[in-house]
């Protein structure tokens, strides 16, 4: 049955999984399927004051709303274009006498946007608030206990001049929050920043191998560039061809898992149970949990034994970055990495995630050549298991190749770097940040290069020279956190 039709794409019910999105025409890698502005947002708490309230960019320095003293903005064009979304936020902070938190705050903006237009289907939305899904039948007692909470903390900031709404509707917009919210991240895609309510989106079913990937687009609000604004949205992306009639469908998890752990991980924070072809069939269970080929080949149980080391180092790996002691973190993985190598398989993913940490932390310590060979060894794999036009993979690429380019091995580190442009060309498109950063980097790479091979000793002379009097480009600190996940849960 159709519930709503759009340009390109129709909601549309099948039995067992409830509402889908389906393609009405012919997209092919790379495009855009559809562009949607947030139903409603938030700044995450713990970064409000260093985060845009309208863009989500991160900035150097915000102006500060004079009213309430809670919210910032880049410039007086943000602060115009968030008017409509905070003055009632603005007065009620003021009142309440200080900010709720995140999702109370997210919760009050949604109820605000339906006082002021009703709960119906708004402009090119598929589907109602009302509409979307909030599992609050399948919390379990801490969730529900949570959900209390959220709604008496929600009841003390809400106005009594506003329009009040009952506790089974404020608990729904809570629960939709809970199932339904999407990341939102900086301006180059590394952090996540804040929160949002995307109804088109909710549609998208989840796939573990999708045809479309979702980018967030912090949009143009430069004031001296008025007629180019562009709104901050997410864009649904084609991965592959997707003929009309197609299921269009997103990842809701990182792939880098075996289908067991994504379907638990599925099942505890979105209540279903996936049974994509990848988790059916189990497909690439096996290149995750490899083993070492060869005439002695490891024993069972010395495979046991190696996971386990592996699952307890990555444990004291989180502790001590935690505290950012660096160089117990590269410890530890030499430590690791010696035990698994014998023993484990080039795309087993706990070697793989080992091999990560490692080239990451090393290159943030300058110690580029051993990051380097980690960094290969870990692209090489990762190409073997992820989807070619995976967003992770084609970020992960790009840091190997900075991390060549830094250690000098220039062909690897443009090699690199030109297989990363062209997988963020398709996921993040060519105007993204981080894809024009890329376009940068493969331009000065390939100008080295040519220069490499023309005459290699005087290249090794020029980087040196250019080197010693220009400070090298210090890596950025190594994040705790993994890289922004698709849908936001709350922790």
């Amino acid at each position: 049955m159709t519930r709503g039709v759009m340009e390109s794409v129709e909601v549309f019910t099948t039995e067992g999984k409830g509402r889908g999105l389906k393609a009405q025409k012919e997209f092919l890698p790379g495009d855009v399927i559809f562009a949607e502005p947030a139903y409603a947002a938030v700044v995450f708490d713990s970064l409000t004051h260093v985060v845009c309230h309208t863009c989500f960019k991160r900035q150097e320095r915000l102006h500060r709303c004079g009213q309430c003293k809670f919210a910032y903005y880049c410039d007086r064009t943000c602060q115009r274009d968030a008017w409509l979304n905070h003055k009632n936020e603005c007065s009620a902070i003021k009142k309440h006498g200080k900010a709720p938190t995140e999702n109370i705050r997210l919760a009050a903006r949604i109820l605000w946007r339906i006082e002021r237009e009703g709960s119906g289907l708004s402009e090119n939305c598929l589907v109602s608030i009302d509409d979307l899904q909030n599992h609050v039948e399948s919390f379990d007692e801490e969730e529900k206990k949570e959900l209390r909470v959220d709604v008496e903390s929600f009841l003390e900031f809400w106005p009594a001049q506003s329009q009040q709404f009952g506790m089974q509707y404020i608990s729904h917009i809570f629960g939709v929050i809970n199932c339904n919210a999407f990341t939102l991240s900086d301006q180059r895609g590394l952090q996540a920043v804040g929160v949002g309510i995307f109804p088109n989106l909710c549609q998208a079913n989840h796939d573990c191998w999708p045809n479309c990937t979702v980018i967030f687009n912090n949009g143009n609000h430069e004031a001296v560039r008025s007629m180019f604004h562009t709104q901050m949205r997410i864009e649904l992306r084609a991965l592959s061809k997707i003929s009309p009639g197609d299921e269009l469908t997103v990842s809701y998890v990182d792939f880098l898992n075996v289908s067991e752990e994504r379907q638990k991980q599925l099942k505890k924070q979105y209540y279903f149970n996936c049974t994509c072809e990848h988790c059916k069939k189990k497909i690439k269970d096996d290149l995750m949990l490899a083993v070492k080929e060869g005439d002695k080949k490891p024993s069972a149980e010395t495979v046991k034994e190696v996971i386990q080391f592996s699952k307890d180092t990555l444990e004291k790996i989180n502790k001590a970055r935690l505290e950012g002691t660096y160089h117990e973190v590269v410890k530890l993985c030499r430590e690791c990495l010696k035990k698994q190598e014998p023993v484990l398989g080039d795309t087993n993913i706990y070697l793989l995630r080992i091999l990560s940490i490692a080239s990451e932390v090393l290159s943030y310590l300058q110690m580029f050549e051993e990051a380097a060979e980690y960094a290969k060894r870990m692209v090489d794999g990762y190409m073997k298991i992820y989807h070619p036009n995976n967003a992770q993979l084609g970020m992960a690429v790009m840091r190997a190749g900075v991390t060549h380019w830094h250690a000098g091995l220039i062909e690897a580190g443009h090699s690199m770097i030109c297989k990363a442009y062209a997988i963020l060309l398709i996921t993040h498109g060519p105007s993204h940040p981080i894809t024009k950063d890329l376009e940068v980097m493969r331009v000065q790479t390939e100008m080295e290069l040519r220069m490499f091979q023309q005459n290699e000793f005087m290249y090794y002379k020029m980087r040196e020279a250019a080197l010693k009097n220009q400070k090298i480009q210090v890596m950025p600190e190594p994040s705790n956190e993994a890289p922004p996940s698709l849908f936001h849960k709350k922790e």
